[in-house]
């Protein structure tokens, strides 16, 4: 059996992939022979803990740090990952912000912002990695939402305007590049209890309770998703809003 060379092996771009959800995904795409792109904003160590067990399975992991919020810092992180790696195959939109402000008294810098992190990273990776995704006529873009994105936040309008945009981006492309060979796809967690929050459950009692499978979801429920989207197998899969939260919106 010949074999798979770090160049034959399709590589994914993973943003704020540091910790939580972002790392989870990570780990799964490297188990499933995915050469990794790690990125995160300021936490380098992170993101080196990261790709130390993402080397110990035995592909290839690049890491590239920077603010997703910043055009200039996106388009270093994409072509970073392409001169490494040849193209970027596999694009998971995972980084995001959730500031708490009024809507008829927030300042625009803070609205622009949020707008720029959960949104506008996702349209400028898009645009510099779908080119490379083309030319193999094989690619999937993975973005997020969430469950009170959809509903109406209080006090989180910002987020809620950027998320229903990452939708609207997500079902462009869907339609658009599927004659490429190209999937878009757009996931909606519900509450995920972080690595980082695993010492303190209290604050999740009370959703616990509340919740049909009397449990909170974890990094790695959503990791499996992303996993099987950007797989050969989810290649009829396009254009969708996929649910994980344990069925507490259905």
């Amino acid at each position: 059996m010949t074999k798979t060379t770090t160049k034959q092996r399709r590589t994914a771009l993973i943003t704020g992939s540091g910790r939580n959800i972002g790392r989870s995904i990570a780990l799964k795409l490297a188990d499933s022979g995915t050469n990794i792109v790690l990125n995160g904003s300021s936490d380098r160590a992170a993101c080196e803990s990261v790709a130390k067990e993402i080397r110990s399975t035995g592909v290839d992991v690049l890491i590239a740090m920077g603010d997703v919020g910043t055009r200039e810092q996106v388009q270093s992180i994409a072509e970073q990952g392409i001169k490494h790696f040849g193209t970027i195959d596999i694009l998971v939109n995972n980084a995001a912000i959730r500031p708490s402000f009024d809507l008829i008294n927030d300042d625009e810098a803070d609205f622009t912002r949020v707008m720029n992190v959960n949104f506008q990273a996702a349209w400028w990776l898009a645009r510099a990695c779908l080119p490379g995704m083309i030319n193999n006529n094989w690619g999937r873009v993975i973005n997020f939402t969430g469950m009170n994105a959809h509903q109406g936040y209080t006090g989180k309008s910002a987020v809620s305007i950027s998320k229903h945009a990452s939708l609207g981006l997500t079902r462009s492309i869907a339609r658009e590049y599927a004659k490429n060979g190209i999937t878009a796809n757009i996931v909606s967690p519900g509450t995920i209890v972080a690595d980082s929050e695993h010492e303190d459950m209290q604050q999740y009692a009370s959703l616990k309770s509340q919740h049909p499978a009397g449990k909170l979801g974890a990094p790695d429920d959503i990791g499996e998703m992303v996993c099987y989207l950007a797989s050969d197998k989810a290649g009829f899969v396009n254009g969708q809003l996929l649910q994980v939260n344990g069925g507490v919106v259905v």
